[in-house]
């Protein structure tokens, strides 16, 4: 069990915080939400009811989609353009060969000693699962932002939206675009701010000794 978290703490203590902070938000929009819903003279809804509301909904997928666009995004440009001296670029003055012999053939991932269409899929595996579940995420969070923004509506006695014409509404295209630029920048700072400053010990940084015109780890 200790080799086991050793192994795998990494991942193990980024899903806790992730979860800790999942269910601060829900908590905290759910009290949020009472509270618009009160200032409307609408009745409070239960939690459960929060967690299929358009509320939850939208404010959680929203977020997701931003950062599966911006993690698939990098490891799709990251593929062929460069920055020179950053940690988190590939360096371009050395080759990009990945099909040097390999002694122990059983050591592979499958698909690799499957090969054809399967080996295909898997060579892009990765940007292909992040664009997936960006589009997931995106489409979710188009459901729940339409079904908050008719909920506002129907409480100010407004009449609502219908899929095809919210695609239009510039509130839902805010709400991505909000969330898109932050994380391009922070993607530009970890690339640039990678080139001149150091962490001991971390894999995303490079030695403290390296200069500053090494490129990647």
């Amino acid at each position: 069990m200790k080799k086991f978290f050793r192994n795998n703490g990494l991942s193990i203590v980024v899903l806790l915080i992730f979860s800790g902070c999942l269910v601060a938000q829900i908590f905290t929009g759910f009290r949020v939400h009472n509270s618009e819903l009160k200032e409307k003279g609408a009745a409070p809804i239960g939690l459960s009811n929060y967690l299929h509301s358009g509320h939850f909904i939208e404010t959680t997928f929203e977020n997701w989609e931003s950062e599966f666009l911006q993690m698939g995004m990098f490891v799709v440009l990251s593929a062929f353009l460069y920055q020179k001296g950053s940690s988190e670029s590939k360096d371009p003055d050395e080759g990009t060969e990945e099909t040097s012999a390999v002694k122990n053939k059983e050591a592979v991932p499958w698909p690799v000693r499957k090969g054809g269409f399967v080996l295909l899929l898997y060579k892009y595996s990765l940007s292909i699962v992040f664009a997936l579940l960006f589009l997931l995420s995106f489409a979710l969070h188009f459901y729940g932002s339409l079904q908050d923004y008719n909920e506002e509506q129907l409480l100010d006695g407004n009449a609502g939206s219908g899929a095809i014409a919210y695609l239009t509404n510039t509130r839902f295209w805010f709400e991505s675009f909000q969330n898109w630029q932050s994380e391009f920048l922070a993607v530009f700072s970890v690339v640039v701010l990678s080139i001149f400053l150091r962490h001991k010990g971390s894999p995303q940084s490079k030695k403290i000794t390296d200069p500053d015109s090494k490129t990647g780890e």
